[in-house]
């Protein structure tokens, strides 16, 4: 990602699924936007600075779902994303519990 010269950014996401609770228009969907773990990493080298803003987004999100995405700034667009956390199902069973 790096090498490529793209900007990486981390996401997290503690619902885990799409629903569909406030509308039942077709094509709408609660629960499909993750929230950015403070800025893109614009101008990062260093991977040991993006591996330490994922350890500390696990930190503070253990129960979610983490991801990294890339984005190229001559193309503007993301070109890469993968998850690098899921939360376990034993976690996920309680935030679900604790939302009914």
């Amino acid at each position: 990602m790096l090498k490529k010269g793209w900007i990486p950014c981390l996401e997290f996401d503690e619902v885990g699924y799409v629903y569909r609770e406030n509308s039942q228009m077709p094509g709408y969907y609660d629960g499909r936007y993750w929230t950015l773990w403070k800025l893109p990493m614009f101008g990062c080298s260093d991977p040991s600075l993006v591996l330490n803003e994922i350890q500390q987004c696990k930190t503070e999100y253990p129960n979610a779902y983490i991801r990294c995405v890339a984005f190229d700034n001559v193309n503007q667009g993301q070109c890469m994303a993968f998850i690098i956390q899921k939360p376990t199902a034993t976690a996920a069973a309680a935030t679900t519990t604790a939302d009914a």
